[in-house]
Order: C-alpha cells, then sequence, then structure tokens
C-alpha cells in the first residue's frame, strides 16, 4: 500500500517496540439528504456523503484481536465540510501490551490523528470545516460483550466529554506543516444541557486563548442564517444519526406538523427560539437524571466570519416581509453548472417523434469480451467537484460502496468480544468477511520513546522504594528508651514545682452565704 500520510502520522505517535495493524475502510460521495431543513419555498440543498471507519488491531499470541473501532461521516456541500463522529469504542485487550505507565494512550492518540488527517485531506479552499460530535458514556457501542472484559476501562459522561476536548483541543493551534495555508480562524464550543459555563468551562483544556467558547456555533455554520431576514430554528439544526439534538428536532417536527405556523413559516408549537431549544434539552431523558450529554463543535474558516444580515430582528417573532437577500457567487468557477438552476416555462410546443430507422444488410455477429481483470467502477468518478473533494490522499485502503460498508461495520454488532478466544473468533472472522476473503490492512511499527520509570528516577534523583517495607521497632528499644535518665550539667538545679495558690471566693459587702442544706 503506497502511504497516504496516515501510516507516517500514527506511527509517530505509537508507542516504539509494538506493531498495530490498521484497517480503513471508506466509501465514495454518495448523495443523502440534507443535513439542515431548507426554509419555506426553498429547495433542499444537494448533500454528498462519504463514510469512513477505522479498525486498529494487535498481535495477541500470534493471533490478530480488534482493540479500536472508529466511525466518521463527512457532509459536503458547495458551501461547507462537515465531519461528524458518529462512534468510537474499545475492546479493551490494548492492556495485552502491558504499556509502562506514562504512556500515553494509544487510543487518545490514534483517534487524535485520525480526525486530523481527514480535516486535512478533506479541506477545501474557501469552505467553512466544522468537526462535530456528541459525547455520552455508553458500556459498549461497536464491540458486543466488551463490557465483561475486566481491562476495558468505561468513563463516566464527564469523563468521555474531558476526554474528547482532549483529543480535539490540538486541532485548534497552528495548522500542520503539510497545509499550504493555515486557517485564517479556527474555535471550538462545547455545548452541555443543564451545566452552566463556569462548569463546562472545568472540562476543557486550559489554554491562554480564548480558543474555547461555552455556546453553540449553529448560527456562525447556517449559511441560511447569513442570507435570509430571519430563520425558523429548525432550520439551524443538523439532522444527524443516532443524534439526541436530531430525535428532539423530529419530535418537535412531528407535534408541529399540521399547524398552520409550520406550513408557513416553519415554526414550531411550543420551542420558539435556539436558546429555548437548549433549555428543553437539558430536560430530556438522555441529558437529565444524572447523565449529561456533551455536544462539541469545531469551526474553521479560511475567511473571518461575516456579519448576519438578521442581527436587527429578534429571533422569537419572524419580520413582518421576510425578503431574503439575493446569492450570488456561490458556485466556485471549476464547474459551470449552476447551483440553482433558474425556473423558466416549458415549451408547449410538442417534440417530433423521431422515426426508426429500419435495419437492413446482413447480420454482423460480435465477438465475446472476455473479462480479464476486476475493475473498481466506484473510482469512475471525478475527484473535484463544487460539491465535494475526493482526493485519492484522504480514501480509504478499501473502497466499497454504501451498502457494502453498512454490512461490514453491521457485522461487528453480531460478534462476542466478552473475553480474549472469543474476541480473536470474532476478529478473525470479520477480517475474512470484510476483506473477502483476502488479506488486507497494514502494519504500523510505532516510534514513540515510551518513559521507563527507572531511568526517569534516576535522572531526578529519586531513590525507588517500592517493595520495601518499614521495620516496626523491637520491645528492646522501648524499654532502652523508657529507662534512660536525664542527667542535668554542672551548675544546673532542678526547680521544685510551685504549689497550687488556693483561690479563695470573697463576698460582696452585703451577700451573705447560705448554708448548704443538710
Amino acid at each position: 500500500m503506497t502511504d497516504n500520510g496516515l501510516k507516517s502520522r500514527l506511527a509517530s505517535v505509537l508507542p516504539k517496540g509494538h506493531d498495530f495493524t490498521i484497517l480503513h475502510i471508506s466509501t465514495p460521495p454518495t448523495k443523502t439528504d440534507p443535513l439542515y431543513s431548507p426554509p419555506p419555498n426553498e429547495r433542499p440543498e444537494r448533500t454528498y456523503c462519504e463514510n469512513h471507519f477505522l479498525a486498529v488491531s494487535i498481535d495477541a499470541d500470534g493471533k490478530q484481536v480488534l482493540v479500536l473501532g472508529v466511525e466518521v461521516f463527512i457532509y459536503t456541500t458547495a458551501r461547507s465540510t462537515t465531519l461528524f463522529v458518529s462512534k468510537a469504542d474499545s475492546t479493551g485487550y490494548l492492556t495485552l501490551l502491558n504499556l509502562p505507565k506514562g504512556t500515553p494512550s494509544p487510543i487518545r492518540e490514534i483517534c487524535a490523528t485520525f480526525v486530523g488527517f481527514l480535516v486535512e485531506k478533506r479541506k477545501r479552499k474557501d469552505i467553512q470545516f466544522i468537526v462535530n460530535l456528541f459525547a455520552r458514556a455508553q458500556d459498549q457501542y461497536l464491540f458486543p460483550g466488551s463490557v465483561d472484559n475486566k481491562g476495558k476501562h468505561v468513563l463516566d459522561d464527564r469523563g468521555l466529554i474531558k476526554w474528547w476536548c482532549r483529543v480535539l483541543d490540538p486541532l485548534l493551534g497552528p495548522a500542520p506543516k503539510s497545509v499550504e495555508s493555515p486557517w485564517e480562524s479556527s474555535k471550538g464550543y462545547i455545548v452541555v444541557p443543564g451545566l452552566e459555563p463556569n462548569e463546562i468551562r472545568a472540562m476543557t483544556p486550559r489554554r491562554t486563548d480564548a480558543a474555547w467558547e461555552f455556546t453553540h456555533p449553529l448560527e456562525r455554520i447556517s449559511h441560511y442564517y447569513r442570507e435570509f431576514d430571519w430563520v425558523p430554528p429548525r432550520c439551524l439544526i443538523p439532522h444527524f444519526p443516532d443524534d439526541p439534538k436530531s430525535r428532539f428536532r423530529d419530535e418537535l417536527d412531528e407535534e408541529a406538523a399540521s399547524s398552520q405556523a409550520m406550513k408557513t413559516q416553519g415554526s414550531w408549537k411550543s420551542v420558539k427560539t435556539l436558546d429555548m431549544f437548549w433549555e428543553m434539552m437539558a430536560y430530556r431523558q438522555e441529558c437529565s437524571s444524572g447523565r449529561m450529554t456533551g455536544f462539541i463543535w469545531l469551526v474553521f474558516d479560511d475567511k473571518e466570519p461575516e456579519p448576519a444580515a438578521n442581527e436587527s430582528f429578534p429571533s422569537t417573532n419572524p419580520p413582518s416581509t421576510p425578503k431574503a437577500r439575493r446569492i450570488t457567487q456561490i458556485t466556485p468557477t471549476t464547474t459551470p453548472r449552476k447551483l440553482f438552476p433558474s425556473k423558466k416555462q416549458p415549451d408547449t410546443k410538442p417534440k417530433k417523434k423521431k422515426q426508426k430507422k429500419k435495419l437492413t444488410g446482413p447480420i454482423i455477429p460480435r465477438k465475446p469480451q472476455i473479462k480479464r481483470a476486476k475493475h473498481n467502477y466506484l473510482l469512475d468518478r471525478p475527484a473535484n467537484t463544487a460539491y465535494y473533494s475526493w482526493t485519492p490522499e484522504g480514501r480509504g485502503e478499501k473502497i466499497v460502496d454504501e451498502a457494502t460498508y453498512k454490512r461490514i461495520v453491521d457485522l461487528l454488532l453480531h460478534l462476542d468480544f466478552a473475553t480474549l478466544n472469543k474476541a480473536v473468533g470474532s476478529t478473525r472472522r470479520w477480517l475474512s468477511e470484510g476483506g473477502g476473503g483476502g488479506n488486507w490492512g497494514f502494519v504500523v511499527s510505532g516510534e514513540r520513546e515510551t518513559p521507563t520509570q527507572t531511568a526517569h528516577d534516576r535522572e531526578n534523583g529519586v531513590n525507588n522504594l517500592t517493595g520495601l517495607v518499614k521495620r516496626k521497632r523491637t520491645d528492646s528499644t522501648v524499654d532502652e528508651s523508657q529507662n534512660k535518665v536525664n542527667v542535668l550539667g554542672e551548675g544546673l538545679v532542678k526547680k521544685k514545682p510551685k504549689e497550687e495558690s488556693k483561690v479563695v471566693n470573697v463576698l460582696s459587702t452585703g451577700l451573705i452565704r447560705k448554708k448548704p442544706k443538710e
């Protein structure tokens, strides 16, 4: 396999002396439903989705066993690119490597490297890029039975939100050297329904700059908000698969489906603003009763965000005559196709039917064409269009269609990873069916130095007392200390203790002391 940059990046962050097998599956950009609902009387935005699944396995006594799985969806339109981290789960068998204490978590390093790799390879000039995910603790997402493995460390809700913030925080720093031009602006946003900003601040890494904001960027990332005088809140909330806020949005749509406000303005009955939407989210089952769900965004722009067109109108009440600004210069010059074709009246003239041409002469049979090589027709599509960028550097090792991709990923949900033997058998079956019976994946040898406890202690001059037991004092030692006599030096005289002075209570004039009762 030719290195597209992912192999070398993973090698630089994985521990030295250990081998990891990387399995990367992806699909071509496929037309899908739009993320955002359009305002009334507007056509939906053309959207493409590219699926990525990264699996990591290690060697356990000569047999492969899966340790990590990450699923990512990349939604692209003519105006933005959205990377949504759908699922990430581990089996807990990474403990078989017996990494020394203090080694950075390979799972966190792999997730951060993979997301950063896709951000760089799917970047488009002057197109906004968004990284989005929601953090909600679960015992198992991708590997059934893995919760029974004692080596698996399951984080709680607060710990998982902190973990994802640490994973994504390096992306807000300066751009990598391989990127031609860094982002003009990059910002992180986080919302935890039911918590105050001061409580959320403790979950984000400490930085000298104001890289994190404790609110949502839904107005900033929506082109409807910039192009229209007023936009209903439902048009600003994206619709991701298995997303808590998407489920709440669907329920509000069903509630107001037959209302006049929904038909004319696209408004809900009970929720009128985005602030009210997030307040109501705090009372949802997934965000209440001791549970927390964190919604995290990273927004990258090649230019500073433009001021919105609807700042003069309150978000609760729509203007009496909502007027949309004219959309110009949307379609890039790389394609002659217009994003919004003009609506013209169809020609009323009847078209003449073509007359069939009569075939004459002898019939010459064609020679059969023998198929000598397997051709992947999924690659027969343009790499760059006005709606997506599908450069070869960001593709997976194995490119499949959407139906095959779902079959490969869903197969994991029907396997068992409760014990090591079951996990090895499940890994063997998944690799066989996912690879079509052939060998696939590439091996990455870690290059990152692991900390050595003894060397670290020697450098700092610390004596390691591990394994030593402090002895108790024997009885003879105690007796000797008790029998010791303090000898005074010459010229020193031991003073006698003062006698306690007798205290006499003197009664004041006119007071008579009563006799005690017999």
